[in-house]
């Protein structure tokens, strides 16, 4: 018969959901990143190293890469919808908390401008959900009379107009560029940040 091992030779304890959270969250952290430096081509082993896990782990998370895509841009929007909920937030500061988004997350660019490939034809339904309501979130802080809010669609024209100037290699420039085309358009912006920063 084995004896059970000492107590202070025994395993650590599975931390279980604890720990697939964590590995969740990272990966989504970490994609965040791979898709700024690199697009949404970027390999996933890429993602799962930078993540510090296993592809395994990637894979139990996302069975492919459209389902990672999906994840970042629901992120983004969560935290966008966090910060127009923020009792103190004003449009200023909630831009740029937009902007941040703009120049950390290539998948995010590209659900800003989905409504817009293919000559407007059809966007995928869970992107034109998620720009719904990034534009909901935006308008809840968007004073009458704000240059934004004098045309229909002017708030979210704007919008992929700044995302069309992110662009570079470093976020450091997207972000210039960012502010550049803010300036351009004639609409201030707060500290360029993440909600909660």
């Amino acid at each position: 018969m084995t004896q059970p091992p000492p107590p202070d030779e025994r395993r650590p304890a599975n931390d279980g959901p604890r720990v697939a959270a964590r590995n969740r969250a990272a990966l989504v952290a970490a994609a965040r990143e791979i898709y700024a430096e690199h697009g949404l081509d970027a390999p996933m082993s890429a993602i799962a190293r930078r993540a510090g896990v296993g592809q395994g782990v990637l894979y139990r998370h996302f069975p492919d890469r459209a389902a990672v895509a999906t994840a970042v841009l629901d992120e983004n929007v969560r935290q966008i919808e966090q910060a127009a909920a923020a009792p103190d937030m004003d449009i200023t500061q909630l831009l740029g908390v937009l902007t941040w988004h703009q120049t950390e997350s290539a998948a995010f660019i590209s659900l800003l401008h989905a409504d817009g490939a293919a000559g407007g034809s059809a966007v995928p339904e869970y992107a034109a959900g998620l720009a719904a309501r990034v534009e909901r979130a935006l308008r809840a802080r968007l004073p009458d009379g704000h240059r934004l809010a004098t045309a229909k669609d002017d708030l979210m024209i704007a919008v992929a107009m700044v995302s069309g100037a992110v662009i570079g290699p470093t976020r450091e420039l997207r972000e210039r560029r960012a502010m550049a085309a803010w300036r351009l358009l004639g609409v201030e912006v707060g500290p360029v940040r993440p909600f909660g920063e």
